[in-house]
């Protein structure tokens, strides 16, 4: 189906573990969006993810179901995603959590701004952005990394690091995702990095992130180190490569 002007729309969603969640999140993306399309990655969830998202795609032609021989990292899910998208014609591919921290009735926000952008983030941390039920330390540490984010590539995205997104498919391909290796938590801001060195549009929605309730977080501290290390890298990269042009 269409979302106004902007064709054919579908949200990505990746799950590992998440049979607690999965239909509770479908159901109310279906009903606030019933023009969306649904594509939910399994990455072979041991708990019975897969199973229940093999039935909701059987009880509505508008929810396909992928699935993955192994949990191999969540950027790597969603670029398989994006890949088989692009394939089937999509317009507009977007991405979300599956453990509700990602309101589905906030969708309309990030659909409504590609008026005028190639990426629309959800942000938590433009002026009407939250974040709910995180503790003190988590949002430092989100903050914090944001930061540095910032400080680091030179860019002036507030939140850099947020996984509710929507793309136009001419920025998908545009960046190269078959050339994208992060498949952490870092994917998130590789793809932001990407989207602006290839001189697309990014603009940022306010939207209130609400902390999961039930299931367990997939972030650690080795997941929060390999953002670290990789984003401490591009910015050396491209610190080097500036300091290069002015000498040429």
């Amino acid at each position: 189906m269409r979302y106004g002007d902007l064709g054919r729309v579908v949200m990505v969603i990746p799950t590992y573990d998440e049979s607690l969640n999965l239909e509770w999140i479908v159901g109310r993306l279906r009903t606030a969006q019933p023009g969306v399309d649904v594509m939910i990655v399994d990455d072979n969830s041991p708990d019975g993810t897969g199973d229940i998202a093999d039935r909701l795609a059987a009880e509505d032609d508008q929810v396909t179901v992928l699935h993955r021989s192994k949990k191999a990292g969540l950027g790597a899910a969603y670029i398989h995603g994006f890949r088989v998208a692009l394939d089937m014609g999509y317009d507009v591919i977007g991405e979300m959590d599956a453990d509700g921290s990602h309101q589905p009735e906030q969708l309309h926000r990030l659909l409504d701004a590609l008026a005028d952008a190639d990426l629309v983030i959800g942000s938590r941390y433009v002026p009407g952005g939250s974040v709910v039920n995180w503790p003190k330390s988590r949002l430092l540490l989100s903050r914090g990394g944001n930061l540095y984010v910032r400080m680091l590539l030179g860019v002036k995205i507030k939140d850099a690091t947020a996984g509710y997104r929507t793309f136009r498919r001419q920025a998908l391909e545009a960046i190269d995702i078959d050339s994208v290796e992060s498949t952490g938590y870092v994917f998130q801001t590789d793809m932001a990095w990407r989207t602006l060195q290839a001189g697309l549009r990014i603009r940022e929605v306010p939207i209130e992130f609400i902390e999961r309730e039930r299931g367990d977080s997939k972030m650690t501290g080795k997941v929060a180190a390999e953002s670290l290390k990789r984003v401490t890298s591009w910015g050396l990269r491209e610190r080097w490569g500036r300091v290069r042009a002015t000498r040429t």
